[in-house]
């Protein structure tokens, strides 16, 4: 389970006094309970794959956060966004690269029989159920973007 790993790892950078970790941890933590309450699920807890999603939305508001910083110019609460960026994804699916990703994209958009960007839509939903945690929907959508173009 994904979440028992999350707890151990926490309770190992508490350990260890990695104090970045170890709040990052508690942090994550914390949205998956939120969602398990959310969802009615506290008793039999989410799936590695809602887990997933919950880091992933994690990682998401991280960049949002990091690339408003830097727009404040503050790099240095930027970095720190940054550094939890990479300890949450290590709870993540192995990413794919962007090629694999333009393959797997040709593919969805042969299947789809999409001509042009105004079937954008149809190519997204698809790419983005098959795909789902292993890339960023900004990669997706430029993408596609450029493959129906």
């Amino acid at each position: 389970m994904l979440k028992q790993k999350i707890i151990n790892d926490l309770k190992q950078a508490m350990k260890e006094g990695n104090a970045a970790k170890r709040d990052t941890l508690r942090m994550l933590d914390s949205m998956i309970k939120n969602v398990e309450i959310e969802k009615k699920k506290r008793e039999e807890g989410l799936s590695d794959a809602e887990i997933e999603e919950v880091a992933a939305r994690a990682i998401k508001q991280r960049k949002d956060s990091a690339a408003q910083y830097e727009a404040g110019g503050r790099s240095d609460l930027a970095e720190n966004e940054k550094k939890e960026i990479e300890i949450i994804m290590q709870y993540m699916p192995e990413q794919l690269g962007e090629e694999e990703a333009r393959k797997i994209i040709k593919e969805i958009i042969a299947e789809a029989g999409a001509k042009d960007k105004s079937e954008i839509g149809k190519v997204m939903g698809a790419a983005m159920s098959r795909l789902k945690g292993q890339i960023d929907g900004t990669v997706v959508k430029k993408i596609a973007e450029e493959e129906l173009s």
